[in-house]
């Protein structure tokens, strides 16, 4: 009782705000001193809470562009992290040699085990990323087709149907109105279950954002929503990130953003566990695997020892392909698809045309879904594919670095950053800067790829830069010029999206994309 009243005292609460101004000020003056003069939001010099809000709001991309607009391309974000939206910068923060770790804002995404995508340590990382590699090689994703094929075709089939119910309204070869986003998180869900876990979800054939949840090995199996749940856990492991004294406290917050998260990560991790344990107890008894895909390479690999991964880790590396393969995938496909039809709304006959043209002497008549050979090089496919990706910025935020204690800092336009300093380059903003893009930079221009500047082929870079860039972009580019190919070659669309809305987890979410679909009449 005594202590009780001992904090509710009027001098405890006279101490608590003056704890907590000192707290936020005094390392403002002593440990970080050196980044007073770098302007920004005036509560981000002190704490990360306003780069957190913005997280946990879904627009970090969005207050970070502004904040960059309003002070420059140096910020301050944060009580230690500077954000340099300049495309030298890229090296700086990303490049070969220069020492920086993964910020600590990563162990947020940590479930069980670290992947690849998460591991901070450097060793390990270099560690993983040979082994991983070789699921990556140019005959390995040559031998991935067959499996997107069969998911495509099955996609396919559902938008037909899609497609002849716009008959039904009396007028015939009407559209059929439908939201985009979902079927494409439905086919990228299929496809990288099939390559990273040995098959596909059945979210196309279900129409519908549900599969296998498991969370111990031979545990009972449930269903979650894994759509939903990979945004949910994208959005609070993010803001986590940012925000770590909350991550010990976070499933006690009376905000439910925080408790769904967190239940989102462990049904994330469970959904892992499921796929691959068939496969894996497979393996352990020595059956032969006959299956060329993504987890058949992890389990044939090595590392330097001749070691194999071991279950947990195994698991750990075919959940970051599950995120990487399934949510950048399907949100860059339905932001491309959108980005398409806007530009051929803006200026008509300018886009769609030259694409289906282009599309209709590669892949030909008769074809329900087109092949690599038939789309890999087709040049005004691939401006269309990369003009999107500029765009929308799948991967739009700073991905944070810290300058290690290792060295001396580093300089960067007059600025110095200590040991201790966390920086970042923000895609989505040198992705939209007039400076290096052009008058221009909002419109959707596939011809702007031709003629590409210095700066602006430094700066794109939507798989992010250096050692740690992504080691699948070569699969998700013969993925997107399947998906937009096939799409393009067979429907004509109509868009009823008057602008495309987005929100941020890790990536940048289409919230919705509505459009007319019907099947080609020639």
């Amino acid at each position: 009782m005594a202590l009780l009243s001992f904090f509710l005292s009027p001098w405890m609460a006279c101490t608590i705000p003056v704890w907590l101004v000192l707290y936020y000020t005094i390392p403002y003056f002593t440990t970080y001193k050196s980044l007073s003069h770098v302007p920004g939001p005036f509560i981000a010099k002190f704490s990360n809470i306003w780069v957190g809000l913005s997280a946990r709001r879904g627009q970090k991309f969005a207050a970070v562009d502004t904040a960059h607009k309003k002070y420059g391309k140096v910020v301050r974000i944060g009580f230690n992290h500077v954000s340099l939206a300049d495309e030298r910068a890229l090296n700086v923060v990303y490049g070969h040699g220069n020492g920086f770790l993964k910020d600590h804002y990563y162990e947020a995404f940590v479930a069980r085990t670290p992947g690849m995508f998460n591991v901070r340590d450097r060793a390990e990382h270099t560690r993983k990323r040979k082994i991983i590699s070789h699921a990556f090689s140019p005959k390995s994703v040559a031998a991935f087709e067959p499996h997107m094929a069969a998911n495509l075709q099955r996609w396919v089939d559902q938008l037909d149907n899609i497609a002849s119910s716009g008959s039904q309204t009396g007028i015939r070869n009407d559209f059929a109105r439908f939201n985009a986003m979902p079927w494409f998180s439905y086919l990228a869900f299929d496809i990288i279950g099939d390559l990273a876990f040995g098959a596909p979800f059945g979210m196309v054939n279900k129409g519908k954002d549900e599969t296998e949840v498991q969370f111990t090995p031979g545990g009972p199996i449930s269903l979650a929503p894994a759509v939903e749940v990979l945004n949910r856990r994208g959005e609070v492991s993010s803001t986590l990130g940012l925000l770590p004294a909350l991550r010990p406290h976070a499933r006690y917050l009376p905000d439910p953003f925080f408790t769904k998260g967190i239940a989102a990560v462990e049904n994330l991790t469970g959904i892992a566990v499921a796929a691959v344990a068939t496969r894996l107890d497979a393996a352990e008894k020595g059956m032969v695997d006959t299956r060329n895909d993504i987890l058949s390479r992890l389990l044939q690999a090595k590392d330097a020892t001749g070691a194999p991964m071991g279950r947990e880790e195994l698991t750990a590396e075919a959940l970051t392909q599950l995120i990487a393969g399934s949510d950048t995938i399907s949100n860059t496909a339905c932001a491309v698809f959108y980005w398409i039809l806007h530009g051929e709304r803006n200026a008509p006959n300018t886009i769609i045309p030259r694409l289906r043209a282009e599309l209709d002497t590669a892949i030909g008549t008769g074809t329900e879904i087109a092949s690599y050979s038939q789309v890999r090089d087709l040049p005004f496919l691939r401006r269309c594919i990369d003009e999107g990706m500029r765009l929308h910025s799948t991967s739009a935020i700073g991905l944070p670095r810290l300058v290690t204690d290792t060295g001396s800092g580093v300089e960067f336009d007059g600025f110095f950053f200590p040991p201790g300093t966390v920086l970042s380059v923000p895609s989505y903003t040198i992705h939209h800067m007039a400076e290096i893009w052009g008058e221009d930079v909002e419109e959707f221009k596939p011809d702007r790829w031709l003629n590409l500047t210095p700066r602006q082929k430094i700066c794109f870079n939507p798989f992010s830069y250096g050692p740690r860039a992504c080691v699948g972009q070569n699969v998700a580019i013969m993925e997107l010029q399947l998906i937009i190919g096939t799409l393009f070659h067979r429907y004509e669309f109509a868009l009823y999206q008057p602008k495309m809305e987005s929100h941020e987890g890790f990536s940048k979410k289409p919230k919705e994309c509505y459009a007319g679909i019907k099947l080609r009449s020639n």
